[in-house]
């Protein structure tokens, strides 16, 4: 299974396994349509039900093939759960450990076939596909669907000194598995060993791009002791599809009174306000939210995900009763994309959208990676301010009413500062420019190493 073939490949075969959440398997995709713009021959693997997400991307490009294969169970997952949205970021763990039992059944199929990929592109939490890959004999490229500042090296530090800025974080700020992590528990240490394995992969790609996060990339390349770290994002902009990017959806299919209503607002009037696709807010959460929202009279959009009547019955909310009659004509609460303010969590998806729909970002970190997000975000590029933080947090209507109200009249200088990256991230994808020479030394690398 080895390639020692010196002997330069046009059309090389690469397996891509993306990890079935929103924010990494959309990511993988559209880099995935980029790859197959260049030539290579691609096999996806998925799960029966996340072949759906695959569609957009089997019409651009049907020689693109894909693997699918039964999701493994594990006593944690409810039968015909195959995505983390149907679980939140709890499910993270388990859906990890349950893909780990695909090892075998792959090695199966790679002697089985007659042409087997040469390179692997998994996502950086499927960290044991690197043993899978020093296994067969062929390099594997780790996938961070998040940015260069995300990719730590350690499960212990904290305090940061040896990365740009000397960055210290709270415990409670690290990512959900740093803080988890158990060196008892057999699942939590193999999560852990997949990080570590991921620092020794071949390649990763960043969805990111030079001028975001430049100091960190070059921090990455000098880590991990190569130059194949390739910065290859926004990936939102180079999808099979972008020609409806910041509109969910084609116009045909939004709601008419939203493009009305949004018709008559000035330009950069309306906070959009979105805590991503897992999370769910508790009742006293939404309550003050809502509360500040209609004490900031601001004209807003807000993304609700709707629990189940169990999750309510928990204590997860929903809209406040009369809180859409109170705020008629100031807000609407729909699924729709605005542009002026972004209330987000700062998912690493949301961050990149806000950064390309050029709008300043209200942060509200809550888990996992979106601290370090938030950091990136308000203290080292400045397009940004801090709100509130923490799962749990509960903000204090008032003060989050005015804070919703000072920053959608904040002057130039924040404003001036989106803007400005806006324009970086459009110009990274352009042709000739950073992410599509990273995209095109990839592949050139990989043709070098034969068939």
């Amino acid at each position: 299974m080895a390639t020692t073939a010196t002997r330069p490949n046009p059309h090389p075969h690469i397996l891509v396994f993306p990890y079935p959440a929103q924010g990494h398997m959309l990511a993988l995709l559209n880099l995935t349509h980029q790859l197959a713009l260049r030539g290579l021959t691609i096999t996806i693997l998925v799960t029966p039900k996340n072949l759906p997400f695959l569609s957009p991307l089997l019409s651009s490009h049907p020689p693109i093939t894909p693997l699918v294969f039964p999701f493994p169970s594990h006593p944690l997952i409810p039968p015909g759960v195959e995505h983390v949205k149907d679980l939140g970021n709890s499910g993270n763990l388990p859906i990890m450990v349950a893909l780990g039992k695909l090892h075998d059944p792959l090695v199966e199929w790679f002697d089985s076939h007659s042409e087997p990929p040469v390179a692997i592109v998994s996502d950086f939490f499927i960290g044991w596909t690197q043993c899978l890959a020093t296994r067969l004999q062929i390099p594997r490229l780790t996938f961070y669907s998040s940015g260069a500042f995300v990719a730590l090296k350690s499960l212990s530090e904290i305090e940061f000194g040896n990365l740009p800025g000397s960055p210290a974080f709270k415990q409670e700020h690290l990512p959900s598995l740093f803080k988890l992590y158990k060196p008892s528990d057999p699942d939590l240490e193999m999560i852990k060993d997949g990080h570590v394995a991921n620092t020794k992969s071949w390649g990763c790609f960043i969805n990111s791009f030079e001028d975001l996060e430049a100091e960190y990339v070059q921090w990455l390349k000098t880590h991990v002791g190569h130059n194949r770290v390739f910065s290859v994002g926004p990936l939102s902009l180079i999808g099979p599809d972008v020609s409806d990017r910041g509109n969910s959806g084609s116009v045909s299919e939004m709601n008419d009174q939203v493009l009305t209503w949004l018709d008559r607002c000035p330009d950069g009037s309306v906070v959009y306000v979105c805590f991503g696709s897992q999370k769910l807010l508790r009742k006293e959460q939404m309550e003050a939210l809502a509360n500040g929202l209609e004490k900031s009279a601001t004209r807003f959009i807000w993304v609700v995900k709707s629990g189940t009547t169990q999750q309510q019955v928990e204590g997860f909310g929903v809209v406040p009763y009369g809180f859409e009659q109170r705020t008629a004509g100031q807000g609407l609460v729909l699924n729709h994309k605005a542009v002026g303010g972004f209330l987000s969590h700062c998912g690493w998806n949301s961050v990149l959208e806000g950064i390309v729909s050029g709008v300043m970002i209200l942060a509200g970190p809550m888990e996992a990676d979106q601290f370090l997000n938030a950091r990136l975000l308000v203290d080292n590029i400045g397009v940004g301010v801090r709100e509130c933080e923490g799962a749990d947090s509960v903000p204090d209507s008032d003060e989050l009413g005015r804070a919703i109200a000072e920053f959608m009249t904040e002057g130039g200088g924040m404003k001036a500062k989106a803007k400005d990256l806006k324009d970086k991230a459009l110009a990274a994808v352009s042709h000739g420019e950073s992410s599509m020479k990273d995209l095109d030394r990839f592949v050139e690398e990989l043709g070098q190493l034969g068939g």
